[in-house]
């Protein structure tokens, strides 16, 4: 995309998911609600604290092996809404083939700049490595995220803790955002850009699935491209997944079903 030659109101649309899907609010609606119910089912790890601040938390959804694979699913809300709860239900997938599940929250922009959240993610992180166990996850982690989260889960591939990741719909340049409203809470600075771009980056040499709605916005269909092109240049493990006919939010039902298509990719990143 010729970002010098778009208006501002075209950028702007370029990453407005909510706008290109009309129905979005009922979406994310039925999912929030869905999360709910879960988490009234399975109450007993929610709110573990791993940090100071008021959004450092985990919620944990152990297996009964202990030793089982984890999925860590980052939410996503382009870095400034959204929270961990409303995504509860995308643990269900994975938990029905034996797998733990764990969410964590962070301090959204303005609250916190990017560099503050990516270092979140990874304090996160490193709590749950050393306090897993006592709340029966100690298996290998497997990061995943959306939208925000994608590009999240692709930094936090590299914390040694993490075995391999899934990045769903994510944003892997971070230079187009300033000339869009999402820069008004972010605030990127020109070294933020040049540090929290996977796109720049040297690619983490560990098994990472992109996967992107065939009806999603060209901008995120483009980062997802490039950047699997990118990791596919420097020999970086992991498949590109095209799911067909999905947007930018229902793309997750692939991941809440046992069956889905993201649901068997995550299990496929652990051998």
């Amino acid at each position: 995309m010729n970002w010098g030659m778009m208006t501002s109101a075209e950028r702007d649309a370029a990453y407005n998911n909510s706008d290109a899907v009309k129905n979005s609010p009922a979406l994310n609606e039925a999912r929030i609600a869905a999360s709910e119910a879960f988490r009234k089912a399975h109450p007993q790890h929610l709110g573990l604290r791993y940090g100071p601040k008021e959004r450092n938390v985990w919620d944990l959804f152990p297996a009964k092996d202990p030793n089982a694979p984890c999925f860590v699913f980052i939410h996503g809300g382009y870095w400034q809404r959204n929270s961990r709860d409303g995504f509860s239900v995308l643990a269900e997938g994975v938990r029905r083939h034996g797998w733990s599940a764990a969410l964590p929250g962070y301090t959204l922009a303005p609250d916190a700049s990017l560099s503050g959240i990516v270092a979140e993610i990874f304090a996160a992180l490193d709590w749950l490595a050393g306090a897993g166990a006592a709340h029966g996850i100690a298996g290998p982690l497997v990061v995943s995220g959306w939208s925000a989260g994608g590009h999240l889960t692709a930094l936090a591939l590299g914390h040694p803790a993490v075995r391999a990741g899934l990045a769903i719909s994510g944003i892997f340049e971070l230079g187009p955002l300033r000339d869009t409203y999402l820069d008004d809470k972010l605030r990127l600075t020109d070294a933020e850009i040049a540090a929290l771009s996977p796109l720049r980056l040297a690619p983490v040499q560990k098994p990472l699935a992109i996967a992107y709605g065939t009806a999603e916005l060209r901008a995120l269909i483009g980062n997802s491209r490039a950047f699997h092109a990118h990791r596919a240049t420097a020999h970086a493990p992991g498949p590109l997944l095209p799911v067909s006919r999905a947007n930018h939010f229902t793309i997750l039902d692939e991941l809440r079903r046992p069956a889905g298509r993201l649901t068997s990719l995550v299990r496929s990143l652990i051998a």
